[in-house]
């Protein structure tokens, strides 16, 4: 059984089975579809939905707790953690919701879902810390498609549980709280760190390049299945055929390790010795000097690049008199001296390692944030209003429309890094430019939606999905290549608070109140005609037009900060990916 354990223990299969486990891991998506029964279960407004969604963001968005525990546990006890979180955390929802349990208060319930959705953190977690540490090498490709299968999974998930055919809405809860748990424990001892760069072969760019059409191929295939579904009244056996493909498309990635393990020679010595280095290479953070016009900087990037002074010291004679050299030392020496003390006052440049409260003193770190806030925070209102915004237009598909985002969540996390790849090489553009773009078309998306023309819904799930997802793989990217790598774990933690902080006032707050109101106008106009309906509900446009309006204007803030940061960073954007281009 040899054979078995260097299977299971090859790289590759790690990355695989990661792959698995984020194709499931992706429930915070699917509020939209859970929202609608949990609003009526327990008679909340629309303000108190809107509370519970910003929990749930929370949770989803809180990963601190899992990074520390990351670095005193193995990834089986991480893992484990999530599931117990998981199930404990949406197992109460689902009980109280169906009676099961007495109906608990809202700050009450609103901690369960927190804990219950903060489950997947540490699935994410133990997902890229695997990955990322067992392809130094391939660190941005690795991590754009773990996270696009995250954002892949709502639809996933949308079609498996059609063709389980779930016998009320409320069971979709019991399933958020049970499944992806499941896949979890079953890879709980794959998923794990592996020793890389002997396993490293020419051929990874060949597998990274069919995993990347698998996940085309599998966006492709869930968004035609979804217009079938929406065009035609499909029967049970038709659904189910579907699903059963798609589990198939999802299992095609085990080719590449299959190959790599079985059909592919090993590396002689001599071959793994010529490959070490580089792997060695790719894991050391690189550091750029900043665009500072002073001399201390200048001073800076020359002494870089120059040899340890202390050779200076052991200079022969014959290059000039003992003295001359003594005293360039001391004066190298004292220069050095004094360079190091500016730059400890001053703090890293761009491009250099920060540290989190080192980055928090820069303008272009809290631009950055604000920029997230708004446009995260707009897409965020759209994904968990979706449920009521189909309710108030007397749509019934709010799973398709779920699924919809969530196919162009995966596409613009994909898509978004793409772009900005090309800004940034082929132009030598600033990243943030790439963002600016996304976000002014989220903006017209939203304005597609106000003036309710014909497939709003649609229109504004594609778009806004697509953006959402982008922000995840163009602004983090950004902050690498801004802030450094060496503390990019506490630097992403901190950056995704932006999504819930963003969400608590667009969907705490503006969009909720904007709904009630309206909800409570048209209840008073239907006790003057005698109908009386004890569930406050808001129907026709006016509901989420006003609310998407002011996201527009929001979102073309966003697009706004962007641009400041391209800007502010053009200078060490065309340092940095200059000779990429000559």
């Amino acid at each position: 059984m040899g054979w078995v354990k260097g299977f299971v223990g090859h790289r590759w299969v790690v990355f695989v089975c990661a792959m698995w486990d984020m194709s499931f891991a992706g429930t915070s998506y699917m509020f939209g579809s859970i929202s609608p029964v949990i609003k009526s279960s327990m008679g909340f407004n629309q303000k108190q939905v809107a509370f519970l969604s910003v929990a749930k963001d929370l949770g989803d968005n809180v990963g601190l707790l899992a990074g520390k525990i990351s670095q005193a546990s193995p990834v089986w006890g991480l893992i484990l953690v999530g599931v117990v979180q998981n199930v404990v955390g949406y197992g109460l929802v689902w009980l109280v919701v169906t009676h099961q349990f007495p109906a608990l208060p809202l700050w009450l319930l609103c901690i369960v879902i927190f804990v219950g959705q903060n489950g997947s953190t540490y699935y994410n977690t133990a997902a890229l810390v695997s990955c990322v540490q067992s392809f130094p090498e391939s660190r941005g490709p690795v991590v754009g498609i773990l996270k696009g299968f995250v954002g892949l999974s709502g639809a996933i998930w949308t079609q498996l549980i059609a063709m389980i055919q779930l016998p009320d809405q409320a069971s979709l809860i019991f399933i958020i709280a049970v499944g992806p748990a499941m896949v979890s424990l079953t890879f709980m001892f794959i998923i794990r760190p592996v020793e890389s760069y002997r396993q490293s072969r020419s051929s990874d760019g060949t597998g990274f390049t069919f995993i990347y059409s698998i996940c085309l191929l599998l966006a492709a295939y869930l968004m035609g299945v979804l217009l079938l579904e929406n065009m035609f009244d499909l029967d049970q056996s038709t659904i189910t055929l579907f699903a059963v493909i798609l589990i198939i498309l999802i299992f095609l990635p085990i080719i590449v390790p299959i190959l790599l393990v079985f059909f592919s020679g090993p590396q002689s010595a001599d071959q793994e010795a010529l490959l070490e280095p580089p792997m060695l290479e790719a894991t050391k953070p690189k550091h750029f000097v900043g665009e500072s016009s002073t001399s201390t900087t200048k001073v800076t990037k020359h002494f870089e690049n120059e040899k340890n002074p202390s050779k200076l010291e052991v200079l022969p004679l014959s290059e000039g008199p003992r003295d001359v050299f003594q005293f360039q030392a001391r004066l190298w020496q004292a220069v050095t001296k004094a360079v190091k003390k500016i730059k400890r006052k001053n703090g890293p440049h761009r491009g250099e390692d920060f540290t989190l409260s080192q980055a928090m003193a820069k303008a272009d770190f809290w631009v950055m944030f604000f920029s997230l806030v708004m446009g995260c925070g707009s897409g965020l209102t759209i994904i968990n209003n979706m449920g009521q915004i189909c309710q108030s237009l007397g749509d019934n598909n709010v799973n398709v429309y779920v699924s919809v985002i969530s196919i162009s969540n995966f596409l613009g996390r994909v898509g978004g890094g793409y772009f900005s790849e090309v800004i940034v090489r082929n132009f030598g553009y600033p990243r943030l430019a790439a963002l600016a773009v996304i976000q002014a078309g989220m903006s017209l998306g939203l304005c597609y939606y106000v003036l309710g023309l014909v497939g709003q819904v649609y229109v504004v799930a594609i778009s806004n999905g697509f953006g959402y997802g982008a922000h995840w793989s163009i602004a983090l990217a950004a902050a690498s290549e801004l802030f450094g790598l060496k503390n990019f774990g506490t630097l992403y933690n901190f950056l995704t608070m932006a999504s819930p902080a963003g969400s608590l006032f667009l969907s705490g707050f503006v969009a909720s109140t904007i709904y009630d109101y309206y909800a409570e106008q048209q209840a008073k106009h239907q006790m003057l005609t005698g109908n009386n309906n004890d569930l406050l509900l808001c129907e026709g446009n006016i509901c989420f037009s006003i609310t998407f309006g002011i996201l527009a204007v929001v979102c073309l803030c966003a697009a706004s900060l962007s641009l400041i940061v391209a800007h502010r960073t053009r200078k060490f954007y065309a340092q940095l990916y200059g000779e990429s281009r000559t």
